[in-house]
């Protein structure tokens, strides 16, 4: 068996390929003029890409910074802007944590990530591997990463069994991840094992034809590039079924309820619900003087830990009572006034498809 490469060897390799093949004109990765990348925008594009694909990211990213150029900016928004902003990037917590961490930034550290490993983990929602791609990326300090497309590229090219979620396992590949990451320029070795996991080292139909670490990698040598990862055990997705109320009047508002700070879309505008038809029609005279309502075709929304069967129920020509007015987790809404408000995207989407089909 053929003995693997060094350590530097292999981040010597992943640099020579990066600078051949990785990407280098994402937003986040403008420098400021220092000649180093900006720690909020790499922060908040640490944040956005936990659990979304780049594709995906880039117009979020893009139409966020244009709102909220500034760590001070992100503090000083409305929770609303925030999660308006967010809406349909999904895992709304993280905005929430980023909202948080920005406040705690100006209130402890004068308006600035901290450069201290400890004080920036300490923030919410940033963990190991989102503080140390910030100090390694906007500030060239030597710090590992271990997210998903790094731990498929270390997983495979180390031969490392089992489901990387296991504790034991998650340990060996930070000491991987710390023995390869190399003493210069490591905001490029980040970024190129990064992009190595998401265009060559892919989840499914990895192009090993292309990869630098081909040559010893044990997962491409034994076959296993299928198997690893390991997945982690299938388990059944329980399903929870809903009827969501779409009371709306004659000006064409609709009446949108702030849901609680437990549960799915925690703090977001969402619509009124109820189990069964008969609390529907009890909840929406609770709210509003009605007549008449008809049934919207029913869909799904798949959560990670469920699936929510979701069933519309319309209630046009709808009159407001009067203490909607005092209740300030209840609102009628213009269609001109979604885009400023967090809203769930499944939400959104069907109030902007029954608009327009009215219209």
């Amino acid at each position: 068996m053929t003995a693997q490469a060094t350590p530097q060897t292999v981040a010597a390799r992943l640099l020579r390929w990066f600078d051949r093949h990785g990407r280098k004109d994402l937003p986040w990765q403008c420098t400021t003029e220092n000649g180093q990348r900006d720690a909020y925008r790499v922060w908040l594009s640490e944040v956005m890409l936990q659990q979304t694909r780049v594709g995906t990211v880039v117009g979020y990213f893009e139409r966020f910074v244009d709102t909220l150029p500034t760590l001070r900016d992100l503090a000083a928004a409305d929770e609303d802007t925030v999660l308006a902003l967010w809406s349909g990037l999904g895992y709304y917590r993280r905005a929430r944590f980023l909202h948080r961490a920005a406040k705690l930034c100006v209130e402890r550290h004068r308006g600035e990530l901290p450069r201290e490993f400890a004080a920036l983990g300490a923030l919410p929602g940033i963990g190991r591997s989102t503080a140390g791609a910030i100090l390694a990326q906007a500030h060239g300090l030597r710090f590992a990463i271990l997210d998903g497309n790094v731990k498929r590229v270390l997983t495979r090219y180390h031969g490392i069994h089992s489901h990387p979620g296991l504790n034991a396992v998650e340990k060996e590949l930070w000491q991987r991840a710390e023995a390869h990451t190399p003493a210069t320029r490591i905001a490029d070795y980040t970024q190129a094992i990064m992009d190595l996991g998401a265009t060559v080292c892919t989840r499914s139909s990895p192009r090993c034809d292309t990869c630098p670490l081909a040559g010893d990698c044990i997962a491409h040598r034994d076959g296993l590039t299928a198997q690893l990862p390991s997945r982690k055990p299938a388990r059944a997705i329980p399903t929870r079924a809903t009827m969501m109320l779409i009371l709306r009047d004659d000006q064409g508002r609709v009446l949108l309820e702030r849901r609680g700070p437990q549960g799915v879309w925690p703090g977001l505008w969402s619509l009124p619900e109820a189990l069964d038809p008969d609390s529907a029609w009890r909840i929406a005279r609770q709210h509003a003087q009605i007549d008449d309502a008809r049934t919207i075709a029913p869909f799904a929304h798949v959560f990670s830990h469920f699936r929510l069967n979701i069933e519309p129920l319309l209630f046009d020509g709808a009159t407001a009572h009067g203490g909607i007015a005092d209740n300030p987790h209840l609102r009628w809404c213009t269609a001109g006034e979604l885009a400023a408000l967090g809203l769930p995207a499944p939400i959104r989407s069907l109030l902007l498809s029954i608009a327009s089909a009215t219209a």
